[in-house]
């Protein structure tokens, strides 16, 4: 694409005035001097043509690599056939024959002014070099223009002096051409796609990177693809490929040493996920590993282009010399733009720091053979021509995505790898972070070297426990590829295949799970990857599938009993999501377990408790004494998460909320980051129910769902709590959504649905769906009969149904669902559970004895942490009160229910409280919400103690509780106390003590 000359003003009016000099008879050296593809050759090419319009004879060559064989090769090209030098050889007389060749040349200026263009003279044999040299010497008193380009860029290996070295200054004009400007570029842009937006024509200017040729090169390549389509990251997506042809011809032109360098920066950035505003990690491994941004897993994939800095002044003046400086985004009409303004605006440069400069040259140097102390230099060069730009950290990088990719393009696959091998070797020997290493390793090819497996592995542990499982799966990808004895491929396997499922990988990682357990390996990795194989399994809903696999290792593990029990265990635990399996898993585990209590071991036992708990026929306190005994035996290390999460399930619903966050913590600090475990999922919702059972709406709905595991397409455990805590907050809009993502028509039977039933019942009830609630109740009633879950622990549909059939005007159907809730509720024998039963059984029965168990209900739940059921039965109670005539002592309890459903941010239920007030004829007092009268007990005790200056770890010790519990005691004080840090605690307690006390 061709186009006028940009920004090259001041070198047109030079070679005028010097062509109106030599037709006047006073010849001169012009030498044009310049960076590859700034336009030296295009420059010259229209000088020659003014200098004919003017009657000058122009003579031209171009000089090449290729004819330094012969002496004055370059000059005999310029002046044509010259007989004498027909037959002139390397070893001829050069000072004779220089001579010859210049009376030639003044017999041509006898016949009138000349005009000399030499291109490319650097390129020039030494001979030639010489001779123009003694003629620009020797010109100025002849009508005789000379002009020759030069190429003056910086590279790694230090070029021959240059043409006037050796010349005065009088004897020479020389100029040398800058890149071109930003607004310059954008009007060339703007000159092929008029219709192009200010972000499309700074996206080509960067590209461009000042330069004519790459610019000009990729205006015709896009011209295929106009704007809106973006301007591409690679070099695949441009035809006819003018633009890589062009970098690659610069990098040709640069030499082997400039090009190994520029293509090792290169290699070192895409490893690194980097592009303009970010870098690779320099720092040392006794700082914190690295937590970038995860790069695609093709190694050479180019990143997206970063933000652009910010604008430096515009008042500064640009020399025409220099190359672009001033960084800023293009935002507005070029044309409009002041044009220092602008070419800050296209270009983007900051100044470099030195530091982060040199430790990236050195990277670069010691991973390509080359002197820092150049590559240093050459960095700061490409910064001001514009190919390079700073990032956020100043360390230079590629100007665009595209130039990146087109500098690596022409490099063969084996070099690009051998090239991020040693840039990790390097980066490896002077310490960098091992993510960054691991990164450069992703794009080398298998060696077999110890050390990069090591790195490899190392890096695949620290991003799993970082919470990076797309760069763990990454490394483990990488690290498979290597050379590995069968046990240790059957782990990496184990590990990969986990990771790859817990980033909803599924299809990949179960094959490499399923490969794994058929690799060679100890009983012990073979019991892990057998229980990360079943957990993935039923995941995807395959439940008996997983047990078959787990019964079918623990068959051959009968000499290793401690680890067929944990297989046992995690069968059991597995069974949990199909009602058939559980029934038979259970059927088996009770059997064996009387027969032969030993072979189930301290983890079976605890499941056959919780088991025992959810069919009602065993009281909390005994669950919970029979499950400390257990904890204090000595446990296998594959068995004791089994352990610890069921315990803490059981103490959950048995109030002892917290010790289950103490066991939940334990039991989350003991899994393997890289294993796929069945309790690591089962202690999160064990989480999400302690959470629950407070009451704390708020920790429910700051951990949404989303990343929660779910059963085929299913809801999760997580599901049913967010959809509850919505509906208590009043946002049943949201909750609605919520409930309409899932088709649960066609969703396979498991625990989680039956969770989700119950959810879903309490938000039709709220709706004012009295019928489809009852439905969703009985629903989610019938299916936790058929699995053997008849306690009201897990969910309390008969109380809820209960309630539906008193709406619908069916109290003796009420009467014998709350009435058998109570019964079991009494089994079991804890306030949550016997209030909820007590409050609706009440309210199904009325009179006298209604009354009474209204009563009971409050008193039950005064010393339970489960505050939401103490509010129900508040309110339950002041309504039946209201209702006998018994006002006062009503409008009390429905008082007190509503300032406790207010800090609690129970909007369902204080709007539930302001309107049964009303009808009583009462009106709220003003609340305590706010100020420390607000706090609870708990509340006030772990804020006292944080503002004394104690750590939240600190404070979990000293009062036994998990530090969870601390953290969502002080999240709901800092919102009742309206302070947001942990500084502020001091104060405002102490200018709340006085009202405090008061109250």
């Amino acid at each position: 694409m061709n186009g006028p000359l940009r920004e090259r003003e001041d070198a047109h009016a030079l070679l005028a005035a010097e062509a109106e000099r030599a037709r006047a008879g006073a010849g001169r050296l012009v030498l044009l001097r310049g960076a590859s593809g700034t336009g030296r050759s295009a420059l010259l090419e229209a000088a020659a043509a003014h200098a004919a319009r003017l009657g000058l004879r122009v003579l031209r060559t171009r000089c090449s690599p290729e004819d330094t064989a012969l002496p004055f090769s370059s000059v005999l090209h310029l002046l044509g056939s010259v007989p004498e030098f027909a037959d002139f050889g390397p070893g001829g007389d050069d000072r004779g024959s220089a001579a010859r060749l210049w009376r030639l040349l003044r017999s041509y200026a006898d016949e009138g002014p000349l005009m000399v263009a030499v291109d490319d003279v650097h390129l020039a044999d030494e001979a030639s070099r010489r001779w123009f040299v003694e003629a620009a010497r020797r010109v100025d008193r002849l009508p005789v223009l000379l002009v020759a380009t030069e190429r003056s860029q910086y590279d790694i290996d230090p070029r021959p002096t240059g043409l006037s070295h050796a010349l005065s200054p009088s004897a020479v004009r020389t100029h040398t051409l800058a890149p071109l400007t930003g607004p310059a570029s954008a009007r060339l842009v703007r000159a092929a796609f008029p219709t192009a937006s200010d972000r499309w024509t700074a996206d080509c200017v960067r590209a461009g990177a000042g330069s004519p040729l790459l610019l000009r090169a990729l205006l015709d390549d896009l011209d295929g693809a106009p704007p809106p389509t973006a301007v591409p990251r690679t070099c695949a997506a441009l035809y006819p490929g003018s633009y890589p042809a062009a970098v690659s011809w610069w990098l040709d032109s640069a030499g082997p040493a400039t090009a190994e360098v520029a293509r090792t920066l290169a290699a070192l950035e895409t490893a690194s996920g980097t592009g303009p505003g970010s870098g690779p990690t320099t720092g040392r491994t006794t700082d914190a590993p690295t937590t970038s941004a995860p790069t695609t897993s093709d190694p050479t994939a180019s990143a997206p282009m970063a933000p652009e800095p910010t604008n430096p002044d515009p008042t500064t003046t640009r020399p025409t010399t220099t190359g672009p400086t001033g960084p800023g985004p293009m935002s507005l009409d070029p044309t409009s733009l002041d044009p220092t303004s602008l070419d800050a605006m296209a270009t983007g440069l900051t100044g470099t720091d030195a530091s982060a400069t040199e430790a990236l040259a050195a990277l670069v140097a010691d991973a390509s053979g080359a002197d820092p102390a150049r590559v240093s230099g050459w960095f700061t060069a490409m910064t001001r021509l514009g190919v390079l730009r700073p990032d956020a950290d100043g360390r230079p990088r590629y100007a665009h995505p595209l130039l990146r990719d087109a500098v690596l393009s022409g490099w063969a696959p084996a070099r690009r790898q051998d090239a991020h091998r040693a840039v990790a070797q390097a980066m490896l020997r002077r310490g960098d972070h091992l993510d960054a290493v691991a990164r450069q390793l992703l794009g080398s090819a298998p060696a077999g070297l110890p050390w990069a497996l090591r790195v490899l592995r190392d890096a695949g542990s620290v991003a799993a426990r970082e919470s990076r499982p797309e760069d763990a799966v990454r490394y483990l990808r990488r690290a498979l590829q290597e050379p590995l004895p069968d046990d240790l491929r059957q782990r990496l396997l184990t590990e990969l295949g986990s990771l790859e499922y817990a980033s909803a990988d599924t299809p990949a990682g179960i094959p490499r799970l399923a490969e794994a357990l058929d690799l060679p390996a100890q009983p012990r990795d073979q019991v892990r990857t057998a229980i990360a194989l079943g957990t993935a399994l039923v995941g995807r809903g395959e439940v008996r599938t997983a047990v078959e696999v787990l019964r079918g290792l623990e068959a051959r593990l009968a000499a290793h009993p401690d680890l067929a029990r944990a297989l046992q265990t995690a069968s059991a635990l597995l069974s949990d999501q199909d009602q058939t399996v559980r029934r038979e898993a259970y059927r088996w585990l009770t059997d064996t377990a009387e027969r032969s209590p030993e072979l189930v071991g301290a983890s079976g036992q605890a499941l056959l408790v919780r088991y025992a708990a959810t069919a009602g026929d065993l009281p909390a306190r005994e669950a919970m004494r029979r499950l400390r005994t257990l904890l204090t035996e000595p446990a296998d290390p594959l068995a004791e998460p089994f352990l610890l999460g069921t315990a803490a399930a059981v103490a959950q619903w048995a109030d002892e909320l917290d010790e289950a966050e103490r066991l939940v913590e334990r039991g989350l600090a003991g899994q393997h980051p890289s294993l796929l475990h069945p309790m690591e999922q089962a202690l999160l919702d064990t989480r999400w129910d302690i959470a629950a059972a407070r009451g704390a709406y708020a920790t429910v709905l700051a951990e949404r769902p989303e990343a929660a595991r779910r059963t085929g397409n299913g809801p999760a455990n997580a599901d049913a709590h967010t959809l509850l805590a919505l509906v208590e907050t009043g946002r049943t809009a949201e909750a609605r959504r919520l409930a309409d993502t899932f088709d649960l028509r066609d969703t396979p039977d498991s625990w989680e649905l039956n969770r989700f039933l119950y959810a879903r019942g309490v938000l039709r009830f709220t709706e004012g769906d009295v019928a489809g609630a009852l439905h969703d109740f009985l629903e989610c009633g019938r299916r936790q009969s058929a699995r053997a879950v008849l306690s009201p622990v897990v969910t309390p549909w008969r109380s809820a149904a209960a309630e539906c059939r008193l709406v619908l005007g069916n109290p003796q159907e009420a009467l014998a669902l709350a009435t058998e809730e109570l019964r079991l509720a009494r089994v079991w024998d804890t306030p949550r559970t016997m209030g909820r039963a007590l409050r609706v059984l009440g309210r199904a029965t009325r009179g006298r004895r209604g009354l009474e168990l209204g009563e009971e209900a409050v008193a039950v739940l005064r010393d339970s942490p489960a505050e939401a059921e103490l509010v129900s039965s508040l309110l339950a109670h002041g309504v039946q009160l209201t209702a006998v005539g018994e006002r006062g002592r009503g409008r009390d309890h429905l008082r007190e229910g509503a300032e406790r459903a207010e800090r609690l941010g129970s909007v369902r239920l204080l709007t539930y409280a302001e309107h049964a007030l009303r009808s009583a004829g009462g009106r709220r007092t003003t609340p305590a919400h706010t100020g420390s009268g607000a706090l609870t007990g708990s509340e006030r005790r772990i804020a006292e103690l944080a503002a004394e200056g104690r750590t939240n770890t600190e404070i979990a010790k000293l009062l036994h509780v998990a530090r969870r519990t601390v953290e969502t005691h002080l999240t709901s004080a800092y919102r009742k106390l309206g302070i947001r840090r942990r500084g502020e605690l001091r104060g405002v307690l102490e200018d709340d003590v006085p009202r405090h006390r008061a109250g």
